[in-house]
């Protein structure tokens, strides 16, 4: 007769998980600054690949079918897929580039697909090629190469998130958008548009030398409040993210070549040449002589 205490042998059923899409090697990662004529004559492999439009306006060529990308699309090139595209309308694009081996089934979705991602979808992107930039040297190269201060799982990661963004991107586009409760979206809606709002008016006033305080006060928010919604948002502060803005607008005017550098200052609100030389240099690590020099140096010959 077995004791009153004696242990009790269960048995659990094990539930398996099986990935729907899996990434089994990351090839190549880009993010692009091109210029206002760039054309790439095209290629082909047996690999995927993703092209998304940052910025600007380009035309895709895959196979026999033509795309117009504008910003904030994406496009998938399926393995063996001969493509190629060119910039439009004398814009200067930014364009990332991540190509990847993928066997999974689920892909055949992506084949022909251009779809325009949402904001929690850029977000994802965006913290896919941060993630990155903590792996590998940025400028990205071919082919990677690890740093030697990538934090551990830091790999992992970055495959977690860019398979997270490729099902994120799968559900929506086959689910009804109306099983979203209505109250949650009309909150989000609502934060995201504030948000916007502020961005967009922060990008048409490059020129000056706007304040937390200034902004709040404009959008009849307290700062802390302005400053904490932001950040969620965006992941950048108030005053990060504009820094952001009058560089990357720098950068697309050295592009297009349509001002000299003490224009470039004077436009976007910096007292002198020097001082936006000092502040493009600390947040590309170029000056802008050098970062000119790079963006020829990509030019079709």
């Amino acid at each position: 007769m077995a004791s009153s205490d004696q242990a009790q042998t269960f048995t659990y059923q094990r539930l398996s998980l099986p990935p729907i899409i899996s990434i089994t090697n990351l090839i190549t990662m880009y993010y692009f600054e091109y210029g206002k004529d760039y054309v790439f004559q095209g290629e082909k492999h047996d690999f995927w690949e993703l092209l998304y439009v940052d910025r600007g306006e380009v035309e895709v060529h895959a196979d026999e079918t033509t795309h117009i990308l504008q910003q904030g699309t994406i496009i998938f090139h399926k393995p063996n897929e001969f493509h190629s595209f060119y910039s439009l309308k004398g814009k200067a694009p930014n364009l990332i580039v991540i190509t990847f081996d993928c066997l999974s089934e689920a892909m055949r979705f992506f084949e022909n697909k251009v779809i325009s991602l949402n904001s929690q979808e850029r977000n994802l992107l965006s913290t896919i090629i941060a993630e990155g930039q903590r792996i590998f040297p940025f400028p990205f190269q071919y082919p990677l190469a690890r740093r030697h201060d990538s934090p551990p799982g830091s790999e992992q990661l970055l495959r977690n998130y860019l398979e997270i963004l490729l099902i994120r991107l799968h559900q929506r586009m086959d689910r009804d958008e109306s099983e979203t409760p209505l109250t949650t979206m009309a909150q989000e809606r609502s934060m995201g548009e504030l948000v916007s709002k502020v961005a967009a008016y922060m990008a048409d006033h490059l020129h000056e030398q706007l304040s937390v305080a200034a902004l709040a006060q404009l959008f009849c928010l307290g700062r802390s409040q302005l400053a904490d919604l932001f950040k969620k948002q965006t992941g950048s502060s108030l005053m990060e993210y504009f820094a952001k803005l009058k560089i990357n607008q720098a950068k697309i005017m050295i592009r297009e070549e349509t001002y000299n550098f003490t224009e470039i200052a004077g436009l976007l609100g910096f007292s002198s040449v020097h001082y936006f030389s000092k502040a493009f240099k600390k947040a590309t690590r170029m000056s802008p002589t050098e970062y000119a020099r790079t963006v020829k140096s990509r030019m079709p010959t």
